[in-house]
C-alpha cells in the first residue's frame, strides 16, 4: 500500500452517491449488487451506495514521478444491515514505479 499525492496538479478524485432505497437502480448499483451476490452468495439489495474514483493519481512523492499513474475506485455499499467495500482496479494493475517509491513492499488491496 502506498500513498497518492496530487500536489502538482496531476490526477482528480471525485465520488458518486446513489440512494437507491425504494427507487429505480442504475445500471451501475445493479452491477454492485450482482458482484456481491456472486462472490459471497448471498441475496443484497443496496439501499446506499458511494462510489469514489482517483484518475490518473500519481504515486507520492509527485515531484519524482508523474507519468505513471494509476485509477481505482473504492465502492462503499449497504441494505442497511450488511456493508460492503469493493476495490477495482485498472486493467494492468498497478501503474506505479515501485522501485522508485518509499515503501518497496507495495500492495494492491487493502487490509
Amino acid at each position: 500500500w502506498d500513498n497518492a499525492d496530487f500536489s502538482r496538479g496531476v490526477g482528480t478524485t471525485f465520488y458518486q452517491e446513489f440512494y437507491t432505497l425504494n427507487t429505480a437502480k442504475p445500471p451501475f448499483i445493479r452491477d454492485v449488487e450482482a458482484k456481491i451476490r456472486r462472490y459471497l452468495k448471498s441475496s443484497y439489495s443496496a439501499a446506499w451506495t458511494l462510489k469514489i474514483t482517483w484518475e490518473k493519481a500519481p504515486a507520492y512523492a509527485a515531484r519524482t514521478n508523474t507519468r505513471r499513474t494509476n485509477t481505482y475506485q473504492a465502492i462503499l455499499t449497504t441494505d442497511g444491515f450488511r456493508s460492503y467495500v469493493l476495490m477495482l482496479y485498472q486493467d494492468g494493475g498497478m501503474q506505479w514505479d515501485y522501485t522508485r517509491l518509499p515503501a518497496t513492499n507495495v500492495l494492491i488491496g487493502y487490509t
